[in-house]
């Protein structure tokens, strides 16, 4: 399990999770501590990411987020 720190407010949870023909990783995304949010990608071998759980990340962030802060949280998981 690894947390993102997205700002003062937000925080993404993910963690990897085996499955019968691979695995795939959750995401869960939390306001002060509560829980907004939810989404998983799966895969069946393994995944082409710069960094484990970029694609989960990104995808929740596309799922929870418009403009301003959309692109500020891409650019937060980019560094």
């Amino acid at each position: 399990m690894r947390e993102f720190r997205l700002d003062d407010e937000y925080t993404v949870v993910c963690e990897s999770q085996k499955t019968r023909i691979g695995f795939r990783h959750v995401a869960v995304l939390l306001r002060n501590g509560e829980e907004i949010d939810r989404t998983k990608c799966t895969y069946q071998n393994r995944t082409w990411e710069r960094f484990q759980f970029e694609g989960v990340l990104e995808k929740i962030i596309d799922k929870c987020f418009k403009d301003e802060e959309y692109r500020q949280f891409i650019a937060t998981i980019d560094r």
